[in-house]
Parts: C-alpha cells; structure tokens; sequence
C-alpha cells in the first residue's frame, strides 16, 4: 500500500482559494485555509504539484500536529513523530520557526526544543550516542505555534515555486512569477483570445500567461528538494515530468504583446522569454503605454504599472492611470485588469471597476481593478 502524506501548499495571503483551484483541477480534494491550503498525496503527488502548481509558494509535509502550552509537551510531541521515515541520521534539517498567540511565544527557544526532541528520536532510532554529523540530504524544518496549536512541517519545495528557472534578468521591481500567474488566472482570458501587457517590465506576466496558454507545467525545468530525499523514488523525476511534458500543447496559436516605454526592459522581457522557450510565442516592442491602440477584439490586458509609492512619483503615476483610462475606453470589447496601490485609482482612471479585488504583493497592499468588456460576436 503505499503511503499517503498530509500536505499543504502555502499561499500569499489572497491566493489561496486560487491554489484551492489549481488543486482541483489537478483532481486533489483540498480544504483552503489562511495563507495554505491542506491536501493529502503520495510521493508522486508531492512531485506532481510541486511541478504543476502555478500560484503556490511550497509543497510542505505535515509531519505532525498536536497541541502545547509547555516545553515539555513540546519536546514529547515533537520525539513522538516518526522522524526516522523522513530524515537519515546524518540529514542536515534546520528549523525554522514561527509562534503567535501562545504560551510558547519564545521563538528561538522553540526551535532549540524542537531540534533537541528531533535529534533525541533519531539516536534512538539509529542507535548513535555521538552528535549526528548533519552532512548529509538537507530538509528544512519548521516548527509553528498558532494559538497553542503545533504543527511540524518539512519543505519539498527547496527555492520557492515562484522561481521558475527562466528568469535571467529582473529589472526593477518585478513582480514574483507566482503572482504573474495568478494575475492571469483572475482574468477572463482564454488562449484563443489577444493578450496584451502595456507596461510589461521583464515580460513576466506575459511569460506566465503563455505557460498557461500553452498548458506547460511552471516547474518542468527546475528540480525540487524532495529529490534529493534518499527516501524519495527516484523514478518518480522523469515519470511525473513525462507525464508533464505530454500536456503541453505547442501547436495551438497564441497573440500575446507586451511593451514597455524603456528599450532595454524589452531587451530582458525578450531574453526572458528566450529562456523560457516561449520565444516565439510573445511579441515585445518598445511603446509608451499612452501610444498602445488596436483594431482586434475581445482582448484581456494585464498590466502592472508604475504605482509612484515614492514620495512625487504618485502624480506620474496617476498621469499614467489617466493616460489609460482615455485609450482603454476606445476599447470596449477588452476586459483590462490594473493592479496598483494606489486605491484612488479609479478617480484617475476616469470609471469605476466592475469589479475589484485585494491582494498582497509581498507586504504590500494592492487592488486588482477589473474592467470586464462586452464580447462582441
């Protein structure tokens, strides 16, 4: 029988329900929380969603959870997990650490407690009465108390989900690939329409949206920490990434734009794509976003402008806003989805969105202002 874990996928606080999506698609049953979203999988699972998911952060195992208001029962809920199933008595295994509302609110005195119990299990499991060398397979630990409430986890991500391994150069402030893809999937968008990104920066966002129009898995060219896991079946790797590469549609057409007012951010968007192997898929071109008009219909544009969160920045920015509000209502087919800081964004822009929506990019607040269009047949 093989052996099913409890797993989560942690989220930005906002994308949850997202990643509850993505999961379902992939045919997991799920239950969304704050900031993760619980799921059970075996090995293959585990690989499967690390290279799959597109809005998630990590794939993390539950190793346990029970509840403690001491350090005793800390330590012995800690000892009583089968840690010798997940880590070799030479793992090197960090813990981090993370406590809120609780008796236990020392955190560092947390992690010491946590590691102890740990390496008190595997002695006694590997018969060693010496330190453990920690030079072996790394697995990253934490241990997390939210309300008196205990939960262990390992990592099977290693780097973030968002880096995707096609990303040579950043620019200024780009945003986090996990988060280009989540723009795209609260959009309307569907591959066989025009796409098009005005203010596209290193071109993530288009890049994200022609790995979803393509349907090419985000993590196909990156490895995972799990891998390395001595406990992990190997043959997994090729089978799971097989079986990935077989979904991807590299016949279908897409219309995908991206411009930038500076040159040399369409020169990194392009080198981007290059690497990503979607090349030829996106067309980039130098234009101010004021300059951008087009004849075709039932577009969805994404863009992520300046938001001026600088002190006299926000009045180029909002310029900006006005500049699009005049070209964008010329388009009355389009749906345009603006993200910005700015939560006066509507009086600049000159109409009030269908529909908003709040997220988080990194710490900072932002809203999603949706303009749906009217499909013309």
């Amino acid at each position: 029988m093989e052996k099913t874990y409890h797993l989560m996928a942690t989220a930005a606080a906002g994308l949850e329900s997202l990643v509850g999506k993505e999961l379902e698609r992939l045919g997991y049953e799920h239950q969304v929380e704050n900031y993760r979203v619980r799921f059970d999988g075996t090995q293959k699972d585990i690989l499967n969603t690390n290279v799959w998911l597109r809005t998630a952060d990590r794939i993390k195992i539950i190793v346990g959870e029970f509840d403690a208001t001491t350090f005793d029962q800390l330590f012995e809920g800690v000892k009583a997990l089968p840690w010798e199933d997940y880590l070799n008595y030479d793992s090197e295994f960090p813990v981090a650490g993370r406590s809120k509302k609780s008796e236990l609110f020392s955190v560092p005195d947390v992690q010491a407690i946590t590691k102890k119990a740990i390496v008190n299990r595997l002695q006694e499991a590997y018969h060693i009465r010496t330190r453990l060398p920690e030079n072996g397979y790394f697995a990253q630990l934490e241990v997390m108390i939210d309300k008196d409430h205990v939960m262990v986890t390992l990592d099977t991500t290693g780097e973030s989900l968002f880096k995707r391994g096609y990303r040579v150069n950043k620019g200024g402030a780009p945003l986090k690939e996990n988060f280009a893809a989540a723009l795209v999937l609260l959009t309307n968008w569907h591959p066989d329409r025009p796409f098009v990104d005005p203010t596209t920066g290193s071109g993530t966002i288009a890049i994200e949206a022609a790995l979803i129009g393509r349907n090419i898995a985000p993590g196909l060219i990156r490895d995972f920490d799990i891998e390395s896991m001595d406990w992990f079946d190997k043959k997994l790797s090729d089978e799971v990434r097989d079986a990935a590469e077989a979904q991807a549609d590299y016949d279908r057409t897409l219309d995908i734009e991206g411009f930038d007012i500076d040159e040399n951010m369409v020169d990194i968007a392009r080198e981007n794509a290059k690497h990503a192997g979607l090349g030829q898929d996106i067309t980039f071109k130098q234009l101010a976003a004021k300059d951008w008009t087009t004849d075709k219909l039932n577009g969805v544009l994404v863009t992520n402008p300046p938001y001026g969160e600088r002190l006299g920045e926000l009045e180029a920015a909002r310029e900006l806003y006005e500049q699009m509000g005049t070209v964008y209502r010329n388009l009355p087919s389009w749906s345009k989805y603006i993200l910005t800081s700015d939560l006066e964004f509507e009086k600049s822009y000159g109409e009030k969105s269908t529909k908003r929506r709040k997220l988080y990019n990194g710490a900072l607040r932002v809203d999603y202002f949706q303009y749906w269009g009217k499909r013309v047949k």
